[in-house]
C-alpha cells in the first residue's frame, strides 16, 4: 500500500531501492506520527471537515495504535511503504471511509516533517537531561578530589600544576557550552511545520495555530515553503548540538585512556569496567573509553554527512531528504549510549593521590617558584633568566607550597558559579 497509489504498480527493484530501510527507522518515529495524526484529526473536526463521531472514532483508533507502539507489537510489513501507509491502513481497516479521511489537508511531506520535529524535541530533551547528570557527577568529583594535584601538560610536555578538581570541573563547564548548541537545535525543532502539506500549503481552511498548541510547539513555522526547506536543516542543527557534546566526550575519553596507562598511572577503574587481552594476562584495557572516543568522533562527522546530502538542493521536496533519517536516528542512539556509559563508568573512577611525589614532576613548580621571586621585587625577565639557569645547572629547588587564588584556578574552582551557569540553561 502506498499513499500515492493511483492503481498501477512500480517495479519491485524500484520499490526496494526507494524504500530502503525506512520501515525500520519509521518504527522509531511511528509514535510521533500518531501524536501528529491525533492533533490533525482534532483540527479537521474543529473546522468541520470531520463530524464529532468521526473525530472521536479516529482519536480512539489512534490511541489503540499508540498503545501497540508502546507495547512493541506495532509492525510495518514489507507490503507497506512506511509508517504513514501502515497507520492509515489500520484506520481504514477499522473505520472504513472515516479512516480514509485522515489524510485530508496534509501530505506525507509535512507528516514526516512534523514527526521528526516531535521526535527530535524528545531526543534533545533526553540528551540535555543525560548531559546534566554527567555534569553533576563531574562537579561532585571535582569537589571530592579538589586537593589532589595533577600534572598539567602543554605540547604533551610537563607544564604546570593542575588538580583533579580543575580536570573534572573543566569538562563539566565545557558541557555547558555544548548545551548552548543543543538549545539552539531545540529552538529550531520547536516550530510546527504541519499544514505546510507538500510545501505549498492547502486550499482547505486549516487551523495551524490549533495543531501547534495541541502538539506543544512553541510556535509555527509560518511560511509553508520555509517549513519544507527546514527538512534536513532541523536534523543538521541537532547534529551540531550532538557534535559539540561529542567533541567534549571524545577528549575526556582520550584523557582517561592516557591517564590509565602505566606511563601516567593517574587514575584506575575496577576490573569489571576494563577488558583483558587474549594472550597478555596482565592487561586491563580501557575498551569502553576507546569506543566512546570512536563513537563520538563518528558523531562529529554527522553535520558534514547531512551537509553533503542536503547542500544546494533547490526549494521544494526532493527524495534525497529521505536519507537524513538513516544518518540522524542512529547518531542520536550513539550519543545517548555514550553519555550513559561515561556516567556509569566515571562513578567508579579512582584517583592516584601521590602523583607529584615523583621527582620528574619537580619542574611543574618552576613558574610558581619564579613568581615568588617576582613578588619579592625581582623583575620578571631577570627572575625568568635566573630560574632557567638553575634548571640548566641542576640546582633548581621547587616551591611546592603553591597558592592559586584567582577565579577558576586550582585554589578557587568556582564550582558554585559553574553550577549556576548550568542551572540557567537547564
Amino acid at each position: 500500500m502506498k499513499l500515492w497509489d493511483k492503481g498501477f504498480s512500480t517495479d519491485k527493484k524500484i520499490d526496494q531501492f526507494t524504500v530502503g530501510n525506512d520501515r525500520e527507522l519509521d518504527l522509531v518515529l511511528a509514535k510521533y506520527d500518531v501524536i501528529a495524526s491525533k492533533a490533525h484529526a482534532k483540527m479537521l473536526g474543529k473546522i468541520g471537515l470531520l463530524n464529532d463521531a468521526e473525530t472521536e472514532a479516529l482519536i480512539n483508533e489512534l490511541n489503540a495504535i499508540a498503545k501497540s507502539i508502546e507495547e512493541g507489537s506495532f509492525t510495518i510489513e514489507d507490503s507497506f511503504e512506511d509508517m504513514h501507509s501502515k497507520i492509515e491502513f489500520l484506520l481504514t481497516e477499522k473505520l472504513g471511509d472515516t479512516g480514509k479521511k485522515i489524510h485530508t489537508a496534509r501530505s506525507r511531506n509535512d507528516q514526516v516533517l512534523v514527526a521528526m520535529h516531535l521526535y527530535l524535541k524528545d531526543e534533545l530533551n533526553i540528551i540535555k537531561s543525560q548531559t546534566r547528570v554527567l555534569f553533576d557527577l563531574l562537579l561532585n568529583l571535582a569537589e571530592t578530589h579538589k586537593e589532589v594535584l595533577l600534572p598539567g601538560y602543554t605540547h604533551l610536555q610537563i607544564a604546570m600544576p593542575s588538580s583533579f578538581g580543575l580536570w573534572f570541573s573543566a569538562y563539566a563547564e565545557t558541557l555547558i557550552d555544548d548545551l548552548y548548541f543543543v538549545e539552539a537545535a531545540y529552538k529550531t525543532a520547536n516550530q510546527n511545520p504541519l499544514g505546510s502539506a507538500a510545501g505549498y500549503g492547502s486550499s482547505f481552511p486549516i487551523d495551524r495555530s490549533f495543531t501547534t498548541e495541541e502538539m506543544g510547539f512553541e510556535t509555527l513555522k509560518y511560511n509553508v515553503v520555509a517549513a519544507q526547506m527546514g527538512r534536513g536543516k532541523v536534523e543538521k542543527a541537532t547534529a551540531f548540538g550532538m557534535a559539540s557534546i561529542a567533541s567534549t566526550l571524545s577528549k575526556l575519553a582520550m584523557d582517561i585512556c592516557l591517564y590509565m596507562s602505566q606511563n601516567f598511572d593517574f587514575i584506575s577503574f575496577p576490573d569489571e569496567l576494563t577488558t583483558g587481552s587474549s594472550i597478555m594476562p596482565h592487561k586491563k584495557n580501557p575498551d569502553v573509553f576507546e569506543l566512546v572516543r570512536a563513537k563520538c568522533n563518528k558523531i562529529q562527522t554527522v553535520p558534514n554527512q547531512l551537509t553533503l546530502v542536503i547542500n544546494n538542493l533547490p526549494s521544494g521536496y526532493h527524495r534525497d531528504l529521505q536519507l537524513v533519517k538513516e544518518i540522524i536516528v542512529p547518531a542520536l542512539q550513539d550519543m545517548k549510549a555514550c553519555l550513559e556509559i561515561l556516567t556509569f563508568s566515571l562513578k567508579e573512577i579512582k584517583v592516584n593521590t601521590n602523583i607529584l611525589e615523583d621527582p620528574k614532576y619537580d619542574y611543574l613548580f618552576s613558574v610558581d617558584t619564579l613568581n615568588e621571586l617576582v613578588q619579592g621585587g625581582m623583575p620578571f625577565r631577570d627572575a625568568y633568566k635566573k630560574m632557567g639557569q638553575e634548571i640548566e645547572s641542576g640546582n633548581f629547588k621547587p616551591k611546592r607550597d603553591i597558592s592559586h587564588s584567582h577565579e577558576g584556578s586550582l585554589g578557587n574552582l568556582c564550582l558554585g558559579e559553574i553550577r549556576a551557569k548550568m542551572e540557567k540553561i537547564t
